[in-house]
């Protein structure tokens, strides 16, 4: 997805539901600072950069270091930070290190006094880059994104949250948090059973369409509620009730949010998620800019299969006598392949993923590559 495709979705939406479209901006305003932090995080930093950096002011980064050598970078960054306050006075007794971070610190535009220093010496925190992921992610979206945004079209809401799973899961179906949040769209059990059926036979959270109307009508419903992009869209990480909390505290601002919301819950992750998604959609539709020519995957297809007439009697006997007696062919079985789901098994194969379950005595979606299964 380009963004000449962005603007005629935009286009589209005008038609299909022009009360919520004319309200579906997606700002970015007071937000810039976070928002390069994830363009970095997305496409300079990779798998084995540890971003020290500050945890609020989260575009202040101090060092980058490796998985070794994190905590001694991290030990020095924090006494550079008590060396600067313990020479506010004689800034040009500084060591070399010190007057790095003091004139990082100013560029930032903070105030160098004792008070910021304190604060800024308990909130040295640290964050892997996921160049090579957001990379995967983005290829990985050719086979979703034109399907997603039509069922986001359909529902009136902007096409731009096609690209939320770039934040959630890399578009990697089978991703599992440690919250236990599964699919494309990571939905846990609570949040995901009041819109798809969840339980021990059948988890529908790990069939891509039925996730995404799922996630579709979750953030309608969290528009309804909050009656603002920024806020509805990080309800899908700190949940509704949670920025109904912080509306009703602090206002519908999500910078004021940010700055001035303190719930025991809203951390990092939420305060972030966001501006997260502002920079995904940036990267995605500047893409080459930043990783050079990609070849997306393809969209999967249905692939139905019709059953052959039975065009008299006789043959129709035959048929049957075959059915009886025919033996399983290499042709009605699937050796499992790395990175396949049984949602796309089942679309490969023009079957459901209930009956795949139930034909090679499944308990749940899970699968394995090597693992043979009856398609048919």
């Amino acid at each position: 997805m380009r963004l000449s495709h962005l603007r005629s979705m935009v286009a589209v939406l005008a038609l299909v539901a022009p009360a919520i479209a004319e309200e579906s901006e997606l700002s970015s305003q007071g937000l810039e600072n976070r928002v390069d932090f994830w363009k970095k995080v997305y496409t300079q930093y990779g798998e084995d950069d540890v971003i020290i950096h500050d945890r609020v002011h989260v575009n202040l980064i101090y060092d980058v270091a490796t998985e070794t050598d994190q905590a001694s970078k991290i030990s020095a960054v924090e006494r550079a930070l008590d060396e600067i306050r313990s020479n506010l006075e004689t800034p040009e007794a500084l060591s070399p290190a010190a007057q790095q971070i003091r004139d990082a610190v100013a560029a930032y535009g903070l105030p160098v006094t004792a008070a910021v220093l304190q604060e800024l010496r308990s909130n040295v925190h640290t964050q892997l880059g996921i160049k090579e992921r957001f990379r995967q992610g983005i290829i990985r979206s050719g086979r979703y994104v034109d399907s997603f945004q039509q069922i986001f079209a359909r529902q009136g809401l902007p096409p731009e949250l096609a690209l939320l799973p770039l934040v959630e899961s890399s578009f990697e179906n089978r991703s599992l948090s440690k919250a236990g949040a599964v699919g494309i769209w990571q939905f846990t059990r609570g949040t995901g059973r009041p819109y798809l059926r969840v339980n021990r036979k059948l988890d529908e959270r790990l069939d891509p369409s039925k996730a995404t109307h799922a996630a579709a009508r979750l953030l309608q419903d969290n528009y309804k509620a909050l009656e603002s992009w920024p806020l509805a869209i990080t309800a899908y990480n700190h949940g509704r009730a949670g920025m109904l909390r912080a509306q009703n505290e602090v206002g519908p601002q999500i910078t004021s949010i940010i700055s001035d919301y303190h719930g025991p819950l809203f951390g990092y992750a939420s305060m972030n998620f966001y501006s997260e998604f502002l920079a995904a959609v940036e990267v995605y539709q500047n893409y080459e800019q930043y990783f050079g020519q990609l070849v997306l995957d393809k969209p999967s297809g249905r692939q139905a299969v019709a059953p052959a007439p039975a065009t008299t009697a006789s043959a129709s006997a035959a048929s049957k006598r075959r059915v009886q007696t025919a033996k399983v062919s290499l042709a009605d079985k699937y050796r499992v392949r790395k990175g396949d789901t049984l949602w796309e098994i089942a679309q490969r194969f023009g079957t459901s993923i209930r009956e795949l379950m139930e034909r090679n005595n499944l308990q749940n979606s899970a699968i394995h590559a090597g693992q043979i299964l009856l398609v048919r």
